[in-house]
């Protein structure tokens, strides 16, 4: 971390700031914390923006990864290099399609990427029932580019990183002492409304968002 950003960041966590006080707001907060109730609303909002989404036990992670592949009919499929389902996509991929690992510096294999890559798959940190958001917390082992530029993608997602609010969730893992350099909120495929004020889907970034649930871990 910088030395100038270090000293914003301390004189941020040294100023007595209290908060604003807020009387009957618009939009509270919403804040049910019964885990089925948060998984159901979470998939009820990924599904509205369009997302695919599946629950699923571990135990069937590999198979229902080589029936996405068949589905939609991807043929290259980029990945990172570790993480805690690594083992299980690269079992997955194995003989069934061909595996493109992220292993080398963007500006060498750019091409590649934007023009050969059916789609990308990530892990994420965690998600936030309240919004229907994906949160993907990117490393050099999964960089954020797997999840932004192939036209599919594919996210596996813990049900047991689900959190009630995103508020909440800087809360409970204490992001005030170590922030995230980089972070990303996925509600759905990419979509833009620039053009005519018509909402598009897939004008840029994946057309696809496949949600994978698991439930038992």
């Amino acid at each position: 971390m910088s030395t100038a950003r270090n000293a914003i960041l301390n004189r941020l966590r040294q100023a007595e700031v209290q908060p604003l006080p807020v009387n009957d707001p618009d939009y509270p907060i919403w804040d049910i914390t019964d885990q089925d109730t948060m998984l159901t609303k979470l998939v009820d909002l990924l599904q509205q923006n369009h997302a695919n989404v599946y629950t699923l036990k571990y135990a069937e992670l590999i198979t229902t990864l080589q029936s996405q592949f068949d589905k939609l009919g991807l043929k290259r499929i980029a990945t990172g290099t570790g993480g805690e389902f690594h083992a299980e996509i690269t079992q997955a991929l194995a003989g069934h399609t061909e595996q493109v690992p992220f292993d080398k510096p963007l500006e060498q294999w750019k091409d590649q990427l934007f023009n050969q890559i059916d789609a990308g798959i990530t892990e994420c940190h965690g998600a936030i029932a309240a919004t229907g958001t994906l949160v993907v917390w990117p490393t050099i082992i999964q960089p954020r580019t797997l999840s932004l530029v192939p036209p599919c993608h594919i996210a596996i997602l813990k049900a047991s990183t689900l959190h009630t609010n995103f508020p909440l969730m800087m809360q409970e893992q204490g992001w005030a002492k170590s922030m995230p350099t980089n972070l990303l909120l996925i509600s759905g495929p990419s979509k833009t409304a620039d053009i005519q004020q018509t909402l598009a889907y897939g004008a840029h970034g994946p057309k696809q968002l496949v949600v994978l649930i698991l439930e038992d871990i």
